[in-house]
């Protein structure tokens, strides 16, 4: 029989823990119901939604999969990563013959996309206003970097040591400018860029516009994030720096939680209004429950030392030094991929949120490292 522990001691565990009537539950229910008119801002992988309070209905806005260019940005951007799988899937001893198949599919679909890149589909389609302007050269951006990969793919039917790593970096993701005008590192780096400058325009101009009141704010980003080792702190979270920038440093850092196991939500299957009060409800209580012990702590203790919190418990990432550090921009690219704590887009949020703020939050004028400087349609 396994062992139990004695019961009357169970009872005294409870008592504090883990029924509806114990102390810390009671606790909890007290906070929730004193802020129950508090706004609720909570932020999954791919939505965010604001609960004002007091019952008033939900505002929702989206990121990522769910929005307009991220799909078609993303997908260029995973055409050299693809190549670099391949190189490794030829490096753990895959025959040729099947390198080759997977090598016949992505020359079709990269034909498929050159085809459908029009620049009515980036102004007329997609339709950002983070891209106007740069509508046309993103166009020119995207037929390159197709028009180059079906290129170098092709000598890859031929052969196939093309994939190996040493050719693969010297022909086609690091190329001198000799060999090619922009490489494919620096066409990752500027997708990368221009997927995340639309959603830092767009999620910060609507937190900004919903006016909240950031002292009395409850935050959550709730759920997985990207891969499921990433983003699960403040720093490595980089919704958590635009929220927080969005605030013009009035939200209080210690009351932006970051809960990775906790449910996530998604705008395109939304439940009924029944579900999103219990939804509301349930983001409330963890918010409130993970407050108490801090709220506690700092009166039962009073005198000691206090834990001040710091968002920057990662290294931070390198500094840009101008537009065209393209040295910078790989080892950001590199840090990202490497250190598993790390969401994909950290390799440029800083780098585009500082740019907004910087720019007055006019997203054409954020320089972008292998966009801005570079003429696709020389090539």
């Amino acid at each position: 029989m396994s062992y139990q522990p004695a019961a009357a001691f169970a009872g005294l565990f409870r008592a504090f823990t883990g029924e509806a009537e114990s102390v810390g539950s009671l606790l909890t229910q007290q906070m929730n119901s004193q802020s129950a008119d508090a706004p609720m801002l909570v932020s999954t992988a791919s939505d965010i939604v604001l609960f004002p309070g007091a019952g008033g209905p939900p505002r929702f806005e989206s990121f990522r999969k769910s929005t307009r260019g991220f799909i078609e940005l993303t997908a260029v951007s995973h055409l050299p990563l693809a190549l670099a799988y391949l190189a490794r899937m030829r490096e753990l001893g895959q025959r040729d013959s099947d390198s080759l198949k997977s090598v016949e599919s992505l020359i079709w679909h990269a034909q498929q996309a050159q085809s459908a890149n029009t620049l009515e589909m980036w102004r007329d389609h997609v339709a950002l206003r983070a891209f106007q302007g740069r509508e046309q050269k993103i166009v020119e951006m995207v037929d390159y970097t197709a028009a180059t990969t079906i290129a170098y793919l092709r000598r890859a039917q031929s052969d196939p040591s093309v994939l190996d790593f040493a050719a693969l970096r010297s022909g086609y993701l690091d190329a001198s400018r000799d060999r090619l005008p922009v490489s494919m590192n620096e066409v990752m780096f500027a997708t990368f860029c221009l997927a995340y400058i639309d959603i830092a325009y767009r999620i910060g101009n609507w937190l900004r516009e919903l006016r909240i009141d950031w002292s009395r704010a409850m935050v959550l980003v709730s759920g997985q994030s990207g891969r499921p080792t990433a983003g699960a702190t403040w720093s490595s979270n980089n919704i958590c720096h635009l929220i927080h920038d969005s605030a013009d440093g009035t939200l209080p850092a210690d009351r932006l939680y970051v809960a990775p196991h906790a449910p996530g939500f998604s705008v395109a299957d939304m439940p009924d209004a029944q579900g999103l009060v219990t939804l509301e409800q349930g983001y409330r209580r963890l918010w409130c429950h993970t407050r108490a012990s801090v709220e506690v702590s700092r009166r039962a203790f009073e005198g000691y030392p206090a834990y001040q919190f710091s968002p920057d418990e990662l290294p931070a990432m390198p500094p840009i030094l101008s537009v065209d550090d393209h040295a910078t921009c790989v080892a950001r690219l590199r840090r990202i991929m490497e250190d598993p704590q790390q969401l994909l887009s950290n390799c440029v949020a800083d780098y585009v949120v500082d740019g907004l703020r910087l720019s007055g939050n006019r997203p054409e004028e954020v320089p972008i490292p292998g966009f801005s400087n570079v003429n696709f349609a020389k090539h």
